[in-house]
């Protein structure tokens, strides 16, 4: 079991609460310690959201718990009643994260109103804004999540993943069912790269200087994530048609593995490259041994041709169409890769963090 920075967070932020509660003398601390892990989120631009949402949301729920025991009293059938209205009304302001936080408010202002319900009423609501805005100190202050690390580090894993099956099931040495139950796994890693992206897409830097140098990383990942979906696609055809490449003429099967050898392995030198690890000149020259598109296409059509009655012509295609797809996304990846470099030299710098 691991003790990631989102468990030490939520933590912190639940004691932080607490504290912050006790020390103006709320009656009831524990309401900022249920806010303080509903308002909790993974990047800080998050977290600033959080804060506006859940402001507009508890307000609403304060405001209707005290038109409501005003008006109706606080039978259990009327905080019913206005829970219903306060997620209707959430889901008209599009506030649909802040319902749960936005019931805990209705509920614990209509629950036990007391004499001097209004006073009362804005205790709570201040109790929880304390637990909302001590979760927003926690993850703006203490560990400031590194999403850049664990994105590129997700995609690295999981292409050099897919690179050993690619590489495995050209020379048809593995077990089939094993295979499968793997690229399952690989569909929810390349989720997860969707996911990180997007958290390292709303990381907000504190330089402006800096601004341009991750708009062209966003644009380098965006890529190493469709070049990696684009590898995994073309490990799914050589899975699904395992058997009519084992039937594939002798040198045409050559070709399409030796064509997957080089678009791999210019794809994991990339993927070094990227981080300084690999000097641009060994990649050119090992690289310029793929065929292009045309040469390969080619060799199908040759292939076509020669073996008009062959009932396997249309899954062939599909191998060899993919295989060209996934080339020109590495090829890109090259370009992309490249144009950073010669804007920014120096070395992207990558620590080994938890990707989970």
């Amino acid at each position: 079991m691991k003790l990631g920075a989102r468990i030490l967070k939520t933590g912190i932020a639940i004691v932080l609460s607490l504290y912050l509660a006790q020390l103006v003398h709320s009656p009831s601390p524990v309401f900022a310690g249920i806010a303080a892990i509903f308002a909790l989120q993974p990047t800080i631009y998050r977290s600033y959201l959080t804060i506006v949402e859940q402001i507009q949301g508890n307000l609403i729920g304060a405001v209707l718990a005290v038109v409501f025991v005003l008006l109706l009293g606080n039978h259990f059938v009327v905080i019913g009643l206005a829970a219903i209205i306060v997620i209707l009304l959430a889901l008209k302001l599009k506030l649909e994260n802040t319902i749960a936080l936005s019931l805990v408010t209705l509920i614990s202002i209509m629950v036990n109103p007391g004499v001097d319900f209004i006073p009362f009423a804005g205790v709570r609501f201040s109790t929880i804004m304390i637990g909302v805005f001590s979760a927003f100190i926690v993850n703006l202050v203490f560990v400031p999540p590194k999403y850049e690390n664990k994105l590129y580090l997700k995609i690295s894993c999981t292409t050099e993943e897919i690179i050993r099956w690619i590489r495995l099931s050209t020379r048809h040495d593995v077990d089939h069912n094993l295979l499968k139950a793997d690229i399952e796994k690989l569909k929810e890693n390349v989720l997860k790269m969707e996911q990180f992206y997007l958290m390292y897409k709303e990381e907000r830097g504190y330089f402006k200087k800096n601004d341009f140098e991750k708009s062209r990383k966003l644009v380098v990942f965006r890529q190493m994530n469709s070049t990696a979906k684009r590898g995994l696609d073309t490990l799914k055809r050589l899975h699904r048609y395992e058997n009519e490449l084992l039937h594939l003429p002798e040198n045409l099967e050559q070709i399409i593995r030796q064509q997957l050898d080089c678009i791999i392995y210019h794809h994991e030198q990339l993927m070094l490259r990227y981080i300084g690890k690999v000097p641009t000149s060994h990649i050119t020259t090992e690289a310029s041994i793929c065929l292009n598109n045309k040469e390969l296409f080619d060799v199908f059509v040759n292939y076509h041709l020669e073996e008009k009655n062959k009932p396997d012509h249309y899954n062939a295609l599909q191998i060899i169409s993919s295989i060209i797809d996934y080339g020109e996304h590495v090829e890109h990846l090259d370009t992309l890769i490249s144009s950073f470099h010669s804007y920014h030299h120096n070395e992207v710098s990558i620590e080994k963090v938890d990707t989970e």
